[in-house]
């Protein structure tokens, strides 16, 4: 449909199908006419999703997940690509789910059209695709929208820029405007687009902005019971550089009439390009008490993590303390979303702490101060999969919109229908080990790690399945970009597969991290780090030994930073050196420390470790060959130490 055919101001928008050429039209309208005359239903036939195993070492659900291809372009023709899903419940039960139509490709800053899908009958069926705002050859995208349970009304928030032809990001800085729609009818019918930059748009935000992209909420309880929120995050442009970030919530209190900014979380961006934070895709969740969580992607931020989150305790007039990163959440750098389902609060994001992959919902008990690990995790499809967005069903149901596929994450948009059923129960404490570092807690013993002979009284032995030890997240864990001294006994026979001894830090090729692994296939033993200093790219130095050591016998392993130098040793004597990168192992990334695990669960060790010891300075020759004895007691430079002579049941 052309620009020229589009309805003027005030008017409202009737149903259109998809934009097409004109075969593919026909197509579509015949597509549309065979699905209306299934019997027994107005609405579009399923297209079941294969449900895929859990990867190893992360919890299966409980119950099976309904899933169906929502968005496609094979199915929705017109179309190249569909991403940026949200869906929200009106008040009549009616489920609307919403994502941008990009027309040309996949590109973020293309011919872009926002469009709906809906369900009457709790997201088992949908009917056609609802073209309900077209780009016309602009980017009209991120949908946030919110239903206000006293009108019924849906107000749909979204962003516009100028569209591009040649599959490029928006230039910076780039002219992201925020406008509002809305249906009185339950979705059927929008009202033309009206542009919100009076509002909610002042003058310091002329870089980046972008609304949700996830639904908003009403507030509840408390004295802005019925107020309307959602979030936004934007960028200052000083002239030459974009210089600040700001994650921010907007607010109406008279049913979308009116909008203004509320709570605000701004950080500088320094001369070099780094930042503390840059909390975004921000998506708003209202506990039982009437805080508001705010939880965002964190993207390339210093602070450790991928994911960073605030309260509001005032109806989200101001943020209760500034965004604080998550470490210990793995997950990619994505947009997530929230959910308040019975006494839990779910997060719905990828669960590989590198790559987009692997969808998992996560669960909180304690109002969104700390969430599962991804062991603990239900995993909702181990594909590629993306952006995403919950809704609750009612019922005693809810439901997942999210980004998936077989070989791109961008493939299709998905629903996933589920219950509290589905989700993995809540578990018991796991066991432990004993950490001797100062002040440390036990380290979780998982997957049944077996306690065996060491070479100084106990060590664990680990099944290469699922087995590992992780530690919780401290402080004083992050080795940053100082020097190390990284210790521990290994044992295995394994002649193939990466066989993770310690890992530190984060997963990939661009994280900060430090590691020691196995290569049997290689005839190896390796270590290495990777680091980030100021602005500059991620830089890795390694160091490798000769022999794989595999020949079932007991040999001290030890990585050490110092000097301007990476230095191997193997059994007391130097196995090798490598050039030192400077910057710190430890940063933007998710942070974990496992023994015997590969920090994004696809590999784990087959094999027994014993005494594993970290300490923040570069331990001298002499010193490194003393940490093979048994003596000795844990010094202010001591990281951790693991003796791994026990397991302790935790009841």
């Amino acid at each position: 449909m052309s620009s020229s055919l589009r309805a003027g101001p005030g008017a409202v928008l009737p149903f259109r199908p998809g934009r097409t050429a004109l075969p593919a039209l026909v197509t579509a309208v015949l597509t549309i006419t065979a699905l209306l005359a299934l019997p027994g239903t107005g609405h579009a036939r399923p297209v079941p999703v294969p449900v895929s195993a859990p990867a190893p070492g992360r919890a299966a659900a409980a119950a099976p997940f309904e899933q169906q291809v929502l968005f496609k372009a094979s199915q929705d023709p017109g179309y190249a690509c569909f991403r940026i899903p949200a869906v929200v419940r009106t008040v009549e039960g009616t489920l609307l789910a919403f994502a941008e139509g990009r027309v040309n490709d996949c590109s973020d800053a293309g011919d872009i059209d926002l469009v709906l899908k809906r369900s009457t009958d709790g997201g088992r069926t949908w009917g056609p695709l609802q073209v309900i705002n077209e780009g016309a050859g602009d980017t009209h995208g991120n949908p946030a929208p919110v239903v206000d349970r006293r009108t019924g009304r849906i107000v749909l928030a979204e962003t516009w820029n100028t569209g591009r032809t040649d599959g490029g990001n928006c230039a910076v800085p780039c002219d992201r405007t925020p406008h509002l729609q809305h249906s009185d009818d339950d979705g059927r019918t929008w009202s033309e687009p009206r542009d919100l930059s009076n509002e909610i748009l002042p003058a310091h935000w002329n870089s980046w902005y972008a609304t949700g992209p996830v639904h908003g909420i009403q507030l509840t309880r408390g004295k802005h019971a019925g107020r309307l929120v959602f979030g936004v995050n934007t960028e200052t442009w000083d002239g030459t550089r974009v210089s600040a970030n700001h994650a921010a919530l907007v607010v109406s209190d008279d049913g979308g009439d009116h909008w203004r900014i509320g709570a605000t979380d701004s950080y500088p961006i320094a001369a070099d390009g780094t930042f503390r934070q840059k909390p975004s895709e921000v998506t708003v969740t209202e506990r039982a008490d009437g805080t508001v969580l705010v939880s965002g992607r964190e993207q390339d931020g210093t602070d450790l993590g991928h994911r960073s989150q605030a309260f509001s305790t005032d109806g989200g007039e101001s943020f209760a303390a500034p965004f604080r990163a998550l470490p210990d959440l793995y997950t990619p750098q994505v947009q997530g979303s929230t959910l308040r389902l019975g006494n839990r609060l779910l997060l719905a994001c990828p669960a590989d702490p590198d790559r987009r992959r692997t969808m998992m919902i996560r669960s909180s008990y304690d109002g969104g101060r700390t969430w599962e690990s991804v062991d603990r995790g239900t995993v909702v499809t181990t594909d590629w999969s993306g952006y995403s967005d919950l809704v609750d069903i009612g019922g005693g149901a809810a439901g997942l919109l999210y980004e998936g596929g077989a070989v791109d994450a961008r493939d299709e948009i998905r629903f996933a229908r589920f219950t509290e059923d589905s989700l993995a129960p809540r578990r018991g404490p796991d066991p432990t080990t004993a950490d001797l570092a100062p002040g440390a807690p036990g380290a979780k013993v998982l997957g049944g790690a077996r306690e065996t002979a060491g070479v100084h009284g106990g060590a664990l032995a680990f099944d290469g399945a699922d087995d590992a030890v992780r530690l919780p997240y401290r402080s004083g864990l992050p080795l940053g970009s100082g020097d190390f001294t990284a210790s521990l006994w290994f044992r295995y026979t394994a002649t193939a597969g990466e066989q993770p001894l310690l890992w530190m830090g984060g997963v990939g090729t661009t994280q900060p991290q430090v590691w020691l692994r196995g290569e049997p296939a290689n005839g190896r033993l390796q270590g290495l780090i990777t680091a980030r200093e100021g602005g500059g790219a991620p830089r890795s130095a390694s160091v490798r030994t000769a022999g794989a050591y595999n020949d079932g016998q007991w040999h001290h392993l030890a990585l050490r930073r110092g000097a301007g130098q990476l230095t191997l040793f193997v059994d007391g004597a130097v196995a090798g050196t490598a050039a030192d990168v400077p910057g710190s192992v430890s940063r933007n990334s998710p942070f974990g420390v496992h023994v015997g695990q590969k920090l994004d669960s696809r590999a784990h060790l087959t094999g027994a470790i014993d005494d594993v010891r970290v300490h923040d300075r570069a331990l001298d020759d002499d010193e490194v060959a003393a940490l093979r004895g048994a003596a000795g007691a844990a010094t202010p430079d001591t990281v951790l130490w693991l003796p791994m002579d026990r397991v302790r049941l935790n009841h």
